[in-house]
């Protein structure tokens, strides 16, 4: 399997700013709400019992250049190898593109579908081997038999939706003469996982929600504080705004209550307020940061968090100042992340997991880290995509749970552009940390982590690659 040392062979594809006479841009959104008794977070929380608010996948075509870019976010925990492929390759037909040139992502909410076919394959060959026949399955109201980490059916079911969908919104294409940028401090939402104990430890206890004392004093630790928003302009007049915020986007949650939590409800909020502007948000990365300093995993507190997400929006927007689009590029490098091989989490290991687990997850998180191993043993690599407006803003894609410390870094290597970088792009690594948590032994990573110490080398020559 590549190691870290395979970072000095990234493929490098690259396009040179297009110049076009007009630019054009399409929007659609499309309703993918799980269906009830879908499984929740990879099957790691309650499947789903009802529908609080809907989920939707949104996004736009952008054409002009030298082919068309297409950027779809869906209220969807994470997508992953196969299904990711499928979607980019569905939506790149549509458009009339490259599957690189499709950036699928996901806002991590967790009462939401992880779709990763590839994983519910291996639960599914498991149990026809009949090796879980001496293993109690869960309580029957779970409607999960064993094990299941996503409905693949249904992923296809949702795949010629949004591609019509698409389709439809290229007949109906706004003029696009500029791109603005802004950006706002958000209050009081996110917190890095890490944070100094009184007693002067070094904790990474800091989850989503809490109403431990000592984690909600701590200090905020490292986090992007900026809310970014990109946007479409005909003229004077907006057609289209992105925003993008890095943290963990849960509340409340857990209880199968399907939402797209207090990111959604700031996204409609302003779909509300500016109705004539399709909004759409997406998580930066938050493999590292969550709410949990200030909020407690109470219902209340869900408006209250989107509340300072929909301010913050709002200054954005306030603040934004455009620029002529003359000019859109596009580059790719392709990044040879390997498979984990510590202690606890080799192949061999996964696989007793997946075939004696004693719990329904346990085997399910299994069968996730060993579709990953998996797709790296043939050789695969993920791409780290950026759009380049103008030579001077770009909008990047990383992948999976990627720390926060490398959209920072992102921003350091290009300090005079704006750079606003997506996460949970293709979901299959599970949580992409920086060496110092592996020494630090951050607990967040006994599970959901399948590359090795020493990726932080491959994402930062990345990152550095695609931004030269």
């Amino acid at each position: 399997m590549p190691s870290p040392l395979c970072v000095l062979l990234i493929v490098l594809f690259s396009a040179c700013s297009a110049r076009a006479a007009e630019f054009r841009l399409a929007t659609f959104s499309v309703d993918v709400t799980i269906p009830m008794g879908h499984p929740c977070m990879g099957g790691g929380i309650s499947p789903a019992q009802s529908v609080v608010d809907p989920l939707f996948a949104k996004g736009f075509v952008l054409t002009g250049a030298e082919k068309p870019f297409v950027l779809i976010v869906f209220d969807w925990c994470e997508i992953r190898g196969t299904s990711y492929e499928k979607w980019q390759q569905a939506l790149a037909q549509a458009a009339g593109t490259e599957p690189q040139r499709v950036l699928v992502t996901t806002t991590h909410v967790h009462d939401a579908p992880v779709m990763d076919e590839d994983a519910e394959k291996l639960l599914r060959d498991m149990a026809a081997t009949g090796a879980w026949k001496n293993i109690p399955p869960p309580d029957p109201a779970a409607a999960i038999q064993y094990a299941s980490v996503c409905q693949p059916e249904f992923n296809d079911a949702c795949i010629p939706r949004v591609v019509t969908a698409v389709r439809e919104s290229l007949g109906q294409t706004r003029r696009v003469t500029h791109f603005g940028t802004g950006r706002a401090k958000v209050e009081k939402i996110a917190s890095n996982r890490r944070f100094v104990t009184r007693a002067g430890a070094v904790s990474y206890g800091r989850f989503s929600r809490s109403s431990d004392p000592e984690v909600q004093a701590a200090d905020e630790g490292t986090i992007d504080p900026w809310l970014r928003t990109l946007s479409f302009w005909d003229g004077d007049q907006p057609v289209c705004a992105l925003h993008s915020y890095a943290v963990h986007p849960m509340s409340s949650y857990g209880a199968g209550k399907v939402s797209a939590d207090f990111p959604g409800a700031a996204r409609a909020q302003m779909q509300r307020e500016h109705p004539d502007v399709f909004q759409i948000y997406s998580t930066g990365c938050a493999g590292n940061v969550t709410a949990g300093k200030y909020n407690t995993g109470a219902p209340e507190n869900r408006p209250v968090l989107a509340g300072r997400m929909h301010d913050a929006m709002e200054r954005s927007w306030t603040s934004t100042q455009r620029a002529p689009l003359t000019g859109a590029g596009f580059k790719h490098v392709l990044m040879p992340l390997g498979a984990r091989a510590t202690s606890e989490h080799t192949e061999e290991i996964l696989r007793k997991r997946l075939a004696s687990g004693v719990g329904p997850y346990e085997r399910a998180e299994a069968a996730m880290g060993l579709a990953w191993y998996e797709r790296v043993k043939r050789g695969h690599h993920i791409a780290v995509p950026a759009i380049e407006f103008d030579r001077t803003h770009v909008l990047m894609l990383l992948p999976a749970e990627a720390y926060v410390e490398y959209q920072l870094f992102a921003q350091e290597c290009r300090p005079d552009s704006f750079v606003m970088v997506l996460g949970y792009g293709e979901c299959g690594p599970g949580y992409i940390p920086i060496d110092r948590a592996f020494r630090e032994n951050d607990i967040n990573l006994k599970d959901w982590a399948w590359t090795p110490p020493g990726s932080e080398a491959v994402m930062r020559a990345a990152i550095r690659e695609v931004l030269k």
